[in-house]
């Protein structure tokens, strides 16, 4: 299957960067390449440096940037590392970040990775298939309680305590191995009545497992202040968000770090001495257009923020 990833708000995201021909830019989500290659395209001298975990995308970038070899670098590494990676080919400074948080069509469209709730296939959910946590070990070993957790607090899932509950019971009987027998499971804990929603029973649910998996909410914040340690004054992060948790987290981020003192309104004097380090790009996040939500509905969702460096 070809990696296939229809790049999401292609224009706003490369305008926002305002690419420099002769900077550094790094694209921490390469997935199907679509931005990395119009971030090359608008280089002469400059670099691209490209990061996904998924070696996939790194195989099909190669492919895809080939026209464009002498200007790329590829990293197969989660971009939490991006501050070491970068240092180990003696890049300390860079004109700009791109950040795609979603997960690719690739991805959910290939029954075997076990994203998508649509296809019955093992239960895996590994954007890095190397990684020893898969989300059949996380559903059939994790306690009720932290399942409960997860489910409500990644999938923001009011039936939280009955779908994990559900899951606990049920691998008692035999282990959970597919996503199939997951969605049978997440069906059969949500009353009918909810289950009439527009949306699929269990988009939430797996939606957490996923998020879980790949521990993809811990490394937005060390990617983001790794980035404004490695920007040069003048230089952007873009971030593409698709749900709340991951939006909130890059809003709240480029607030605190666009704002001089953040002690509490209670204290009379500032003593954090805390100083901006960035400023807003834009005062709300882009969306998408009407052309672009008929031609991809998959980017219904989608936010882009982005801030620049001090």
């Amino acid at each position: 299957m070809d990696f296939l990833h229809k790049p999401v708000m292609l224009n706003e995201c490369i305008d926002m960067l305002n690419i420099v021909p002769s900077g550094i830019y790094v694209d921490g989500t390469l997935g199907g390449a679509g931005h990395s290659l119009e971030i090359v395209k608008r280089l002469d001298s400059g670099k691209l440096i490209a990061f996904d975990q998924d070696i996939e995308a790194i195989k099909n970038a190669k492919i895809k940037l080939k026209s464009y070899e002498d200007k790329v670098i590829l990293i197969h590494d989660n971009f939490r590392n991006i501050k070491k990676s970068l240092e180990d080919i003696d890049i300390f400074r860079i004109n700009g970040l791109l950040l795609d948080l979603g997960v690719s069509s690739y991805q959910l469209d290939s029954p075997e990775r076990g994203f998508s709730y649509r296809y019955d296939a093992p239960l895996d959910m590994r954007m890095n298939q190397s990684s020893q946590i898969s989300a059949k070990y996380i559903v059939n070993t994790y306690s009720e309680e932290d399942l409960k957790r997860i489910i409500r607090d990644y999938g923001e899932e009011k039936w939280a305590s009955r779908i994990a509950q559900f899951i606990v019971e049920e691998r008692m009987k035999k282990p959970i191995d597919t996503t199939g027998e997951l969605v049978q499971i997440i069906k059969a804990a949500i009353p009918k009545k909810a289950r009439e929603e527009e949306q699929h029973p269990a988009k939430r649910t797996f939606q957490a497992i996923r998020i879980e998996t790949n521990h993809e909410l811990d490394v937005i914040h060390d990617v983001l202040e790794s980035a404004v340690e490695l920007l040069l004054p003048g230089g952007v992060i873009s971030v593409i968000t698709f749900h709340s948790l991951e939006d909130r987290i890059v809003k709240n981020f480029f607030r605190d770090e666009s704002t001089g003192c953040i002690c509490s309104p209670e204290i009379p004097v500032c003593v954090c001495n805390h100083q901006a380090r960035l400023r807003l790009a834009h005062r709300k996040p882009l969306v998408p257009s009407e052309e672009e939500l008929r031609e991809n509905p998959r980017s219904r969702s989608a936010k882009v923020r982005g801030a620049i460096k001090l």
